[in-house]
């Protein structure tokens, strides 16, 4: 009898397929529980939740578990989604998260809580495109119970086909049964709902151009949420350093 069998342990081979079928083992749980929370996250039933199971195409990254597939500018990637919320003056980012989820639907009371830890300003408007429109994003930023505490929005409803911009809007008032998400779009297709829309060309996207252009920032160095989120928050704080210092040298 070998000395490995003497021991009890298993041979170094079987010992790695062993070790290979228990991270397959736990890789199945995690998308097992994913496609129960998600169930919950649409509003099933709780026996529709319990009886959730994972979809073939369903994938799990055993180099980082802890991030997801997400459609990206370039495509496809295995990541996180990094947000961040600019004012307008200086470009410094006044709130900054990174979730795992990948769209932005669930994000924007998320977001505004963050403003406000970060900042300490609850924000007056927001601008944002049209992955944070829903009719329960913009029922929250209307329920605040003191009117000085509404934020006044101007969310895309949809990405504008070619030529879009230049149709006139619909005479008349809109019927006493519209959406939420029917007014913003009527919204942003007046003339000052343009224009304040078009501010976010010159406010967000160039903050996102600076850190990913100039200095380079392509992707995380760090694996895991937690540290993923640490390395944002620093990447963040930086690009206010920098904004802060080139407007002393002004």
């Amino acid at each position: 009898m070998s000395a490995t069998a003497a021991t009890g342990e298993l041979p170094e081979e079987l010992s790695r397929r062993e070790s290979r079928l228990a991270k397959i083992k736990q890789a199945k749980k995690v998308l097992e529980q994913r496609a129960r929370e998600q169930a919950a996250t649409e509003g099933k039933s709780a026996e529709q939740v319990k009886k959730s199971q994972a979809g073939e195409k369903d994938q799990y990254n055993f180099t980082d578990p802890e991030s997801r597939i997400m459609m990206g500018a370039e495509g496809i990637v295995q990541g996180f989604n990094a947000q961040v919320a600019v004012e307008p003056t200086m470009q410094l980012i006044v709130g900054q998260r990174v979730t795992q989820a990948a769209n932005d639907k669930e994000q924007l009371a998320p977001m505004v809580e963050a403003i406000e830890q970060q900042s300490g300003q609850r924000p007056a408007a927001i601008l944002a495109d049209n992955g944070y429109c829903s009719d329960k994003n913009l029922e929250f930023l209307e329920s605040a119970e003191e009117p000085e505490n509404k934020i006044e929005a101007f969310i895309a409803t949809g990405k504008s086909k070619h030529g879009e911009h230049r149709q006139p809007v619909k005479p008349g008032p809109l019927p006493p049964s519209a959406t939420r998400v029917e007014r913003m779009k009527k919204k942003l297709q007046t003339k000052a709902g343009k224009a304040v829309y078009a501010a976010r060309k010159y406010v967000v996207e160039p903050v996102f151009g600076q850190i990913k252009q100039a200095r380079g920032f392509r992707q995380f160095a760090l694996r895991g949420l937690k540290k993923v989120q640490g390395e944002w928050a620093l990447l963040c704080m930086t690009h206010n350093i920098l904004k802060f210092y080139r407007a002393l040298q002004a």
